[in-house]
């Protein structure tokens, strides 16, 4: 998105844009959506079934209907099909990573104090610590990010030798998912932690993968991540921690790893003056506010942690989300 504010209207636009997110995150909070499934009410009706107050019920949803998530008809709301499909709890393709959108906006608010402050001032627990409803939601998000990506990623990998895969901070385990899929023979060990573990467990079962798929509990700081993998693969984990944290990270994937193994680092990989890509620069911000050590970084930062470990063959590649792999061999 790099490029020039050119007036203050655009400016303002840009500004007001919180407005439209806030609504709509309110609305999912609130169950506007899921309480409307198949079935048009007015908003008294509305309110008194989720015990909100009427006046601010009935501009709540007129807002909603000019945002274009809501129809209006002889003073009934309803779904349009948008919603219908990706907003009512239940339906397959519901869009339950939107929680995880509502804990990032009570980070979010607290940028100013954080940026004063250089680390998170809203942010007190762990990952681990945060409770079920923080963790399942986080990775739902995350689960409906991956998927996708999954096949991409996947699409550019060699899986030649892969027959022993660990997967760090895998999550649901949607990438493991896909690399089964492209290697049928290989084994899996999904690493997270011990609170995240049970939830991966559930998406293993929902793919039918328990005979392939396994889990490992643990924190990969701290905790010893097996051996005889010949593809580790580390996801998203690496803007969580700081440098000192990645580079040990790195050399544990090195010594869990056979003669000939591949590193697989997917993240957001900055340029040198860290202002590209787009998405990076701004997720750099999100760790900010979120973390207590995060961070979004270069390649040369990344490609330095790998050498030092004894990688070789270093490369990059990009993706079309805009965050890029990064592979080594053992």
């Amino acid at each position: 998105m790099l490029k020039e504010i050119r007036s203050p209207g655009e400016l303002m636009e840009m500004v007001s844009a919180f407005r439209i997110s806030r609504i709509i995150l309110s609305a999912f909070e609130l169950g506007i959506f899921s309480i409307l499934s198949d079935k048009s009410l007015t908003s008294s009706v509305i309110a008194e079934s989720l015990k909100i107050n009427a006046r601010s019920a009935d501009r709540f949803l007129n807002a909603l209907v000019s945002i274009g998530l809501l129809n209006k008809a002889e003073g009934q709301f309803s779904n349009t099909g948008f919603s219908s499909i990706y907003l009512v709890k239940g339906e397959p393709a519901y869009m339950a990573g939107l929680s995880h959108q509502v804990h990032l906006w009570k980070s979010w608010s607290s940028l100013t104090d954080a940026v004063r402050a250089g680390t998170s001032v809203a942010v007190e627990n762990s990952i681990g610590e945060r409770g079920d409803e923080w963790l399942t939601a986080f990775i739902a998000a995350m689960h409906a990010r991956a998927v996708p990506q999954s096949k991409e990623v996947a699409d550019v990998m060699d899986f030649s030798r892969s027959t022993s895969i660990l997967d760090i901070g895998g999550g649901s385990g949607a990438f493991t998912f896909e690399f089964i899929k492209r290697c049928k023979d290989a084994r899996a060990v999904i690493f997270d932690l011990p609170a995240v573990v049970p939830i991966t467990e559930k998406y293993i079962l929902q793919a039918d993968l328990t005979s392939s798929v396994k889990t490992l509990a643990g924190d990969y700081i701290t905790d010893d991540l097996g051996s005889g993998y010949d593809l580790i693969f580390v996801s998203a984990v690496i803007h969580i921690n700081s440098p000192d944290e990645n580079a040990m990270l790195i050399h544990k994937c090195f010594r869990a790893m056979k003669p000939g193994g591949q590193l697989v680092i997917l993240d957001h990989i900055m340029n040198e003056d860290r202002t590209k890509p787009f998405v990076g620069a701004i997720f750099a911000l999100n760790m900010l506010v979120g973390t207590k050590h995060g961070d979004t970084y270069t390649e040369n930062e990344v490609r330095y942690w790998m050498l030092d470990a004894g990688f070789k063959n270093i490369s990059r590649k990009e993706t079309v989300q805009g965050t890029s792999l990064m592979f080594g061999i053992r």
